[in-house]
Order: C-alpha cells, then structure tokens, then sequence
C-alpha cells in the first residue's frame, strides 16, 4: 500500500510561512491588512548588490559552480570573520548553502545520528524543531523567561546533557525574542562545550542589527577549544535584505565542513551561480545600507516598544537586535471579543487578522504560547496603524 515516509508525516509546516500567506492573500483580495509576520527587510537589496547580480548574467556566469561555493566569496567570508569577529579560518573550513536555514539543515545531516540529542532554547526559531527531527536527532528545549531574557543559562544546559547530546543551538541575537546573549553567558557554555565534548550551532545570522550600542560576540572567539567544535552560522539575508537570493554560509570543523559539501552535492548542488557573485559584491563592498537600515530598525524598535507601553494587559522584553519584538499576550486569555474565545496565541492571532486585520505571528509555533511575534521590518506609519488597531481591540 501507497504511503508517506514517517519523517514526512511529522514534519510541521513553517507557522511564519503560513501565516504570511494568509497575510498575502488577504492583501491580494483588495483588505487593508497592517503585516508584522514578515521575518524579512523591507527595504530593497541594495543597487551595488543588484547591479552585480545583473553583471553576472550578462558576463554569463550562469552554470554550475564548485559545490561549497566559488573560491572568491569563501575568500570573502574568511576575509570577513577575521575582520569582524577576530576569527581564522581557511576557505575549506567555509561552506555557502542556499540561504542559513539551508545551512544548519546540512550541518544537523552532516553531525546526527539517529537519536541523538541536540539541545535549544524555547522560544526557539520554528525551524530548528523540524530541522532536527529530519537529521534523526531528537529535539530537547529547554524553557525560558523574560526574566532571564530568554537565553539559555549553563545550569540549565548542565542539567539535559546525557551522553547522547550532540550540539547545542545558540541564537544570538534571536528570532523570535530579540534578545542577545551576554560575553560572559557564553564564556560559560564554551567551557560547559569543551568539557562535555558537543557541538556548539552559533546562528549569528542577526549579528549586524544590534541596539543600544551592543556588540556582537561568538562564542567561537574566546580560545581555539570552543572554535574547534563550533559551527558559526551566517548569511546575506537579513544583515543586507537579500532574502530571497538564498546565500547563507558557515564556518566549522574541516571534516564536518567536508561531509556537509558531500550532503549539498546530492540534493541542492552548489549555490545560485548569480547570487554568489551578488553575495560577494555584499560582503566585500560599501557596509554603509547596512548600516542605514540598522539606524532605521533601532527607530522602529524603539517606536513600537513606546506602543507597547500604553496597551493593557502587554508586557515584553525590550528587543537588543534584530527585527521582532515577541510580547507577552496572556493576560487576555480567557477572554471573548467580539464573539472570538481567546485560549491562546493562535486564538488571538486569528481574531486580530479576521477582525482588525492586523497579521501578527502566534507564539505557540515558537513554543511560546502566551506570547505574539510582531515583526518591525515595516514603516513607521504601519507600525502606528497596527498598533492603533491592536489597542482598540484589547482595551477598547
């Protein structure tokens, strides 16, 4: 008899994916509808970008390329961890896959074996669940809180290592939470790494929207131990709104580096031929639109923050990067508006979309179900409708 693999029967699907469609095909049925779902910049890949990706279909570089990437963008990204985060490595310690989630895809099929173990904090990013599952490895989430600014601490690593976990994730700063974790926090799961022998997982694909001054750290900077067995995780998406050109990268172990080109061999091949040379355009040229859209999300924060203050029954962690803030609804659970029963995040969700349209995230698809991510990567303007609309509807 005909049927699905296990593996695809347990897969979920995306929640932001499928609650951006929704989004989208409202909007494309004419509804005005304010959109905090989106995990993307809203402004335009920069015209040097463009330009270089236009260059090289004119220049007909527009075939296969070495599976891990074209030797000059692995050149850059080297070029770029020396500069940036004070790390070393050689172009065969780099690989560039078709965007970041591509990227700890290949590194969890590259390291698991079935029922291996890999550890990562709730709320975590909807993928990373999934992403194990698929790798064979078992999901082990660790909850944490707003006081805590939800990043994991040591102890409470400490205490799910078994001698089947295999790597730990770290998502600084996060998506969905916005928080970072401090040098000191990961000094101390370095230490924790090398003495209990896992891989640490560093997506750092936030790394350039940081707030209030913060810098970035990794946590493959602090001795050659910890770097040793530490995937650090980026790419082009976010830090220079390239979304949909699918270019993230990685830096790691030599021998897992080699096993994840083998992997992306058999399934993706190499990288878009044209992307890679828009990539490298990105990461070796002018940093300055990064910067500009950096100034303009901290504004944007901080707006939607001051928002925040003045709706009832909402509270949130001020975001310390990237481009969601992630508040606490639960207050409101419990209550019936406008005929909605609101038991939790998916309830609101839907009542605000249906009913104010308004397109927030539901936290349970984040494993956070007292809490929403909005996402601020849109206008200030749209920023002060939505928030109208969500005041409205809760305080009234």
């Amino acid at each position: 008899m005909l049927s699905l693999s296990e593996r695809g029967k347990q897969v979920a699907a995306s929640s932001t994916l499928a609650i951006t469609a929704k989004i989208n095909q409202m909007v494309a049925d004419g509804l005005d509808v304010i959109k905090f779902g989106a995990g993307e910049p809203d402004f335009d890949t920069p015209e040097h970008i463009k330009e270089a990706g236009i260059d090289s279909i004119q220049a007909g570089f527009t075939k296969y390329t070495a599976v891990a990437g074209i030797i000059e963008l692995r050149n850059a990204i080297v070029t770029k961890f020396g500069n940036d985060n004070n790390l070393r490595y050689k172009p065969s310690e780099v690989i560039v896959n078709c965007g970041a989630k591509h990227t700890i895809y290949n590194i969890l099929q590259a390291i698991c074996n079935p029922g291996d173990e890999v550890i990562f904090a709730a709320p975590y990013w909807v993928s990373y669940i999934e992403i194990v599952k698929l790798a064979g490895g078992i999901p082990i989430i660790v909850e944490t809180i707003a006081n805590q600014n939800f990043c994991l601490t040591v102890d409470q690593i400490a205490t799910e290592v078994t001698d089947k976990t295999k790597a730990v994730i770290i998502n600084s700063p996060s998506n969905p939470t916005g928080t970072i974790y401090d040098s000191e926090a990961l000094r101390e799961i370095a230490d924790l790494a090398v003495d209990k022998r896992f891989y640490i997982i560093s997506d750092e694909i936030y790394e350039s929207l940081l707030y209030d001054g913060y810098q970035h750290c990794s946590i493959a900077t602090f001795n050659n131990d910890i770097k040793a067995i530490t995937f650090v995780v980026n790419g082009v998406s976010k830090a220079y709104s390239m979304t949909g050109w699918r270019i993230g990268y990685a830096a790691g172990p030599e021998d897992a580096i080699s096993a994840m080109s083998r992997i992306q061999s058999h399934s993706t091949s190499n990288p878009t031929s044209i992307a890679q040379k828009a990539a490298l355009t990105a990461i070796s040229g002018s940093q300055e639109a990064v910067e500009s859209m950096r100034v303009a999300f901290e504004k944007r924060r901080d707006l939607i923050c001051e928002r925040f203050d003045g709706i009832d029954g909402v509270t949130y962690v001020k975001p310390q990067g990237a481009f969601y803030i992630f508040p606490d609804f639960s207050d409101h659970y419990s209550r019936t508006i406008d005929g909605f029963q609101i038991k939790g995040s998916q309830d609101l969700a839907n009542f605000l979309l249906e009913c104010v349209k308004v397109g927030v995230v539901p936290g349970v698809g984040f494993g956070a179900d007292k809490n929403m991510r909005l996402s601020f990567a849109t206008s200030e303007v749209e920023i002060n409708r939505g928030l109208d609309r969500i005041k409205k509807a809760l305080n009234g």
